[in-house]
């Protein structure tokens, strides 16, 4: 491979500095001391400085911390800020604040409830968040967009999704739900299938600026009566749409660590079409040597409306080289990944639509980034699908849906070989509202592939409204995930693969409580168990050996998800959630696991959104994971920004509290940073 493919040559440079920055905590250390355990008297920013020094131990030679603790005490925290503000904010409008129709401006002091979203995930036809009977939460990406650096971030406001980043900046990352392992949770596009056949860590590897995403869409728990393989944990849909308006945006950013970023979007609406096109590029030298990066995305949403119904088409490519060092052992490695997708959506009629995606997804990785000719590996995947699916009212308030989907999956590899696999799948499911209280759906999907005889899932889900604001649903679902090739066929002196790997199936079964005070109170709690079998991992009998993929029996995860929202007046938002996980696996018989247990045991979100005075908008969001034999550690970003008549500014600042830490194992995260960058816009609404 040619010298020019690496971009950037090698850096040798300085570890970021690790000290925090006490300055910034001062005011939570005056507000805040708790007790931990082996520690007396441990402030928030205590807290912060033992995870910087914390991550430079061995992983396992760590102290504790009582992470429940923490938690605990930052939500007493946030509520009184909060409500202190809202005092402040009340007394400054002449009056108490109430529920209002309407809209708040910002500066009105009001509380509007918020517009009841639709979600299309977890469902075969739209309905409102509120009505559907398993555990789906819709993410507004459009809202402020400018305080969120990546489209990633928004997925770290859910305590039970774990994004393990190697990079920030949507570089790379895997993606767990509810202590899954990343391949058991299915990444989609506008309702298409978007896993890697070769690798779980590319399914994340989406070609999409952060500009063309209207909304992230959030299952937990089992899917694979919708979605077939890999909806094990459940399934995040990343969903596109059209502008509300024609318009025009162009940007740029730039920070430390060498970070420059620019971007570019332009919508127009015209009758029945519609078309956004955005383009991004991100770059960074990075923050040590060997973690640069070069990210190149493009998408393109074509809409039209006619006779047959809405016709949506997309397309999309992704280039991005970057520096991996750690990332897969001790070695200073490169890589370089591209992505490629087209996608349609078609409606024929009001009940019936035909869907068709193409992916193809290159890798190429360097083991030594200054020897390419030591190791170096080549893959070039595509993954074709196609579904009919159909919906049949029976009635006034019952509705059948059923379908039918096909998938062929490829790779050409100098290490994984050439290699194809072709399946299909049928599915009904019957939906039951009565008396605008009860609902009741029971569906079933049967995949059958080339290779691997067939897998059937199926579903229940019920809800009831108790009273008004009060609902109680429950579901139960047995789901699958087929091994990838990297599980099948891999081989190199430290991993080696198993052609003879079997399906990871598994039965999840829910129950939830929900409260909404018409969207200015709104608080949720679930109990989950998941019973997992043949579960895929790479095991060894000592240090000494290679790593080898294996079915290593049964591995059951139980917990709990809480969360509770309250709007405040001048559009503000006060967030709490928090997700216990408590896992238990069949005896490894002296066996070393090797990605299994990297899942969080306490995870904990404490956000706040709104307006500022003057036209400022802002958002902060401290994060507190506790991981399966790791010490708990807590990040804190905070992001504001101002939009004035033709231009917006923004400025956001990652990992306040400078925490030195890893979403996976032995690849250090970066340090605080700071991005400051200027929008330009022109609009016609």
């Amino acid at each position: 491979m040619s010298r020019e493919y690496r971009f950037l040559a090698k850096r040798n440079r300085a570890p970021a500095e690790n000290v925090a920055n006490d300055g910034l905590m001062i005011n939570l250390m005056a507000l805040w001391n708790c007790r931990m355990h082996h520690k007396k008297n441990l402030s928030v920013a205590a807290l912060f400085r033992a995870g910087a020094l914390n991550s430079r131990m061995p992983a396992r030679s760590r102290p504790g911390g009582g992470v429940r603790v923490i938690v605990c005490f930052v939500v007493l925290l946030f509520f009184a800020s909060a409500f202190l503000l809202h005092a402040q904010q009340a007394a400054g409008a002449g009056g108490s604040p109430g529920p209002s129709k309407a809209a708040d401006d910002g500066q009105s002091g009001k509380i509007s409830p918020p517009a009841e979203s639709v979600v299309v995930t977890g469902t075969f036809t739209p309905v409102p968040a509120t009505e559907i009977d398993r555990s789906v939460s819709a993410i507004d990406t459009r809202e402020n967009p400018l305080l969120y650096g990546h489209w990633t971030e928004y997925l770290q406001l859910d305590p039970s999704v774990d994004l393990r980043q190697r990079s920030p900046q949507g570089v790379q990352a895997d993606l767990s739900i509810r202590g899954s392992s990343p391949g058991q949770t299915l990444v989609l596009l506008n309702g298409l299938r978007m896993d890697d056949v070769q690798s779980s860590h590319h399914d994340l590897d989406l070609p999409l600026p952060t500009p063309a995403i209207e909304r992230i869409e959030i299952l937990r728990g089992a899917g694979s009566t919708f979605y077939g393989s890999d909806a094990m944990s459940g399934a995040v849909n990343v969903i596109t749409g059209p502008a509300k308006y024609s318009e025009v945006r162009a940007g740029a950013a730039v920070g430390n660590f060498g970070v420059n970023q620019e971007n570019l979007s332009a919508a127009f609406l015209s009758g029945n079409v519609d078309e956004q096109f955005s383009v991004a590029r991100d770059f960074s030298s990075g923050f040590i040597a060997d973690r640069d990066y070069r990210s190149l995305t493009m998408f393109s949403n074509s809409g039209m409306q006619t006779v047959l119904g809405r016709t949506l088409v997309m397309l999309g490519y992704g280039d991005k080289p970057f520096g991996a060092d750690q990332f897969y052992g001790d070695f200073p490695s490169w890589e370089r990944t591209k992505s490629w997708f087209a996608g349609l959506k078609q409606d024929l009629g009001s009940n019936t639509e035909l869907d068709f995606g193409y992916r193809r997804h290159s890798d190429e990785f360097i083991l030594l980034r200054d020897d390419p000719s030591i190791y170096e590996n080549n893959h070039i995947d595509e993954s074709w699908q196609a579904s009919l699916r159909r919906k049949q009212p029976l009635g006034r308030h019952s509705t059948l849906f059923y379908g039918g989907e096909g998938f062929y999956e490829s790779i050409r590899s100098n290490n994984l070989g050439q290699r194809h696999r072709t399946r299909g799948a049928a599915y009904a499911d019957y939906d039951v509202l009565a008396l605008s209280r009860f609902s009741f759906s029971i569906g079933a999907r049967e995949e059958i592939f080339d290779s691997h005889g067939s897998e059937f899932s199926p579903s229940v889900a019920a809800g009831v409204w108790l009273k008004a604001g009060w609902k109680l649903k429950a579901s139960v679902s047995r789901a699958f995930r087929l091994p990838n090739y990297t599980d099948l066929y891999y081989s190199d002196p430290a991993n080696i693969g198993n052609p003879n790997l079997l399906p990871e199936t598994a039965w999840s079964e829910e129950a939830g409580l929900v409260w909404d005070r018409g969207g200015r109170y709104r608080a949720e709690a679930t109990l989950f168990e998941r019973r997992g079998s043949n579960q895929i991992d790479f095991v060894r009998d000592s240090s000494s050996d290679p790593w080898r993929a294996e079915n290593i029996g049964r591995l059951n995860f139980t917990g709990v998800e809480t969360s509770f929202e309250i709007r405040l007046p001048h559009r503000q938002r006060v967030v709490i959630a928090y997700t216990a996980l408590h896992g238990v696996q069949s005896a490894l018989d002296g066996l070393e696991s090797k990605s299994v247990f990297n899942y969080p045991i306490d995870d904990a979100v404490i956000a706040w959104q709104g307006a500022l005075p003057r036209g400022f908008v802002a958002r902060t969001r401290v994060g507190v994971t506790n991981r399966f034999g790791r010490d708990p550690y807590a990040i804190w970003d905070a992001n504001v920004c101002r939009e004035f008549r033709n231009v917006a500014a923004h400025l956001g600042f990652s990992n306040l509290s400078n925490t030195q830490y890893e979403e996976v194992e032995g690849v250090v995260m970066p340090g605080r940073s700071v991005v400051f960058g200027m929008e330009f816009f022109m609009m016609k609404k």
